[in-house]
């Protein structure tokens, strides 16, 4: 996700066109770091937010009001007292830094027309909203910077506002082919990086943009390009500056499944195996994709705990299993012990007092074989020793052949827990997965813990054909699908041997279209271990023929006639409902 100087670009463009010469009506600080205008203008009522959090700093218009303070910051009164009913008479980017100017007029204490400026920097952690006279004075700012924090610029009251100079790089909006040519491609560095190095307002993100439309990998180094090559790519970056100056922008969002993952004011090519969704503002964009963010930051937080727990329980059996399959592994050799100690007994008479073994025919194999013997010990007690090895061996062998396959189990169980972490979307969908931990031992329930009723629900998808598809989020979810929702002649899909939601096709006893079946393998590759993966092997059957042992844990069946496809993890075309 990159908030760069083309973002700024589109964002301006949407704010010339949206607030222009619009007054300001209400100022609030409803965070110590963030702005919210309330603008009146021709087109209505709008609200502007101006956050310059150094996690998070954004600019954007917005539909939504946000509570206030009892008491008004600072800043806060400052601007109400000079600007409050002032009109925004121009907002521009200088260049293409993550900056905008908005230029505002006001009527002063007497009564004469005087401009101020509202200068808003998105800089990551130096984001910063600062108030300027018409000289360019700082009159006050939203955080103060003193010279023991910065060496390079001082934002205070009285210091002179400019735009600090910290590295040499250039406006990309006014280059030409031969300056690209001589100052890009000349660096040692890969392609991608000696373009975002080079310009300002230029991400990672859209250098690897422009070295993907042009064909060329980004990660290669610039001088390993040919001269075709070089010019391709220079007339690729200049293109894209032509659409940023004529103001050609598509603000979009690009997801994978339901979780956003990129969005940009062009296409991003590069996530062609994605889902990418056009929006007709860059504020709308901005606001809904932090927002479904946020969603996915805060589960991921909320489910670290759990997380924590399974991963440790994981390595504990998976050392476990290990062990026993080292142990299994050592018990290979009782049935030689038993054949020496069948072959002692039948042919001991004929060894010498004191030998330290005997050749004998194998009558298993029919090959001769040496039996090492003890000197001390007499035939019968070498033949009885052996017996007792083969015996101790074999009880260890039968006891571990058992362990290994409870712990396989238990391995199976606590992957498919992982998976159900990784699907899970909602703080709801976490309750569940907790109270299976809880059920099988891995937490402890603390006596006074009142059992929380979790609304969560399978997702639910509409194939191209109107069949609905039922995909269960946790193992809970997975059996109450399987077993009490689908009736015998709905279909049922799975990912083959490894971890995935149960997926149900209500067939309402029609036979389904081949494009159903593809559809609902593609959701069972997508909610599986293999999400990641390019293909995934899929199970699916009628579900009359899926059974459950007795005793299983949540989400595990049985079943033998299956069929079996093929599926891609990609989602993206499969409606979802909500």
């Amino acid at each position: 996700m990159a908030f760069d100087g083309i973002v700024i670009a589109n964002l301006v463009k949407e704010l010339k066109e949206q607030i222009l010469n619009t007054r300001i009506s209400k100022i609030a600080q409803p965070e110590n770091d963030e702005l919210l205008f309330t603008l009146k203008g021709t087109n209505g009522q709008k609200r502007l937010l101006l956050s310059a959090s150094a996690s998070l700093p954004l600019i954007y218009l917005t539909e939504n009001n946000k509570p206030s303070p009892m008491t008004a910051p600072n800043f806060c009164m400052l601007l109400r007292k000079h600007i409050a009913n002032g009109r925004i008479t121009k907002i521009y980017q200088p260049e293409l830094e993550r900056i905008i100017h908005f230029e505002i007029e006001h009527l002063n204490e007497l009564g004469d027309l005087c401009k101020k400026t509202l200068t808003v920097e998105i800089m990551g952690k130096h984001s910063n909203i600062i108030f300027c006279d018409d000289k360019g004075m700082i009159i006050d700012s939203i955080k103060h910077i003193s010279a023991q924090v910065s060496s390079v610029r001082e934002v205070l009251p009285g210091r002179t506002y400019f735009i600090p100079k910290t590295q040499e790089k250039f406006d990309p909006l006014s280059t030409t082919k031969e300056f690209f040519l001589s100052h890009v491609l000349c660096k040692p560095l890969p392609v991608f990086k000696a373009i975002y190095t080079t310009y300002t307002g230029i991400s990672p993100v859209i250098a690897n943009e422009i070295c993907h439309r042009a064909s060329i990998d980004g990660d290669a180094s610039c001088d390993a390009l040919s001269e075709e090559e070089k010019l391709h790519l220079c007339n690729n970056f200049l293109w894209l500056m032509d659409d940023v100056k004529e103001g050609k922008f598509t603000p979009n969002i690009v997801t994978k499944g339901k979780e956003p993952v990129e969005f940009s004011s062009f296409h991003l090519s590069e996530y062609s195996d994605a889902t990418t969704t056009d929006y007709d503002s860059i504020s709308t964009v901005l606001e809904e994709y932090y927002a479904k963010k946020n969603d996915y930051t805060r589960i991921r937080q909320k489910s670290f705990d759990l997380r924590r727990i399974v991963n440790t329980a994981l390595e504990r059996e998976r050392k476990k299993y290990d062990l026993q399959v080292k142990q299994l592994k050592d018990t290979e050799k009782r049935e030689k012990y038993k054949v020496y100690g069948e072959l002692i007994t039948t042919y001991g008479y004929q060894v010498k007092e004191g030998s330290k073994s005997f050749e004998a025919l194998n009558y298993y194999t029919n090959e001769m074989m040496t039996v090492p013997l003890d000197p001390t010990l007499a035939p019968i007690d070498n033949a009885k020793k052996y017996f007792d090895k083969y015996s101790k061996l074999k009880r260890t062998y039968l006891a571990l052949t058992e362990l290994t396959k409870e712990t396989e189990k238990e391995i199976s169980h606590l992957e498919s827990i992982a998976t159900a972490l990784d699907i899970a979307v909602a703080e709801d969908d976490l309750l569940e997965i907790k109270e299976e931990l809880i059920a099988f031992g891995y937490i402890k329930k603390k006596g006074n813990e009142k059992k929380k009723k979790s609304k969560s629900k399978p997702f639910h998808y509409i194939s191209s054909d109107g069949y609905h598809i039922y995909v269960g989020k946790n193992n809970y979810q997975n059996d109450e699908l399987t077993f009490k929702f689908a009736v015998g002649n709905d279909w049922w899909f799975h990912a083959k041997k490894m971890p995935g939601s149960h997926v149900i096709v209500k067939t309402n006893g029609d036979e389904l279209p081949d494009r159903t079946f593809e559809e609902a393998g593609r959701l069972a590759a997508f909610y599986s271990k293999g999400r990641e993966t390019p293909k995934v092997e899929i199970d699916y059957l009628e579900k009359k023929n899926v059974k459950k042992p007795n005793g299983a844990a949540p989400g595990f069946v049985i079943y033998h006639t299956n069929y079996s496809m093929v599926s891609i993890p990609d989602i993206s075309d499969i409606t979802f409902i909500e």
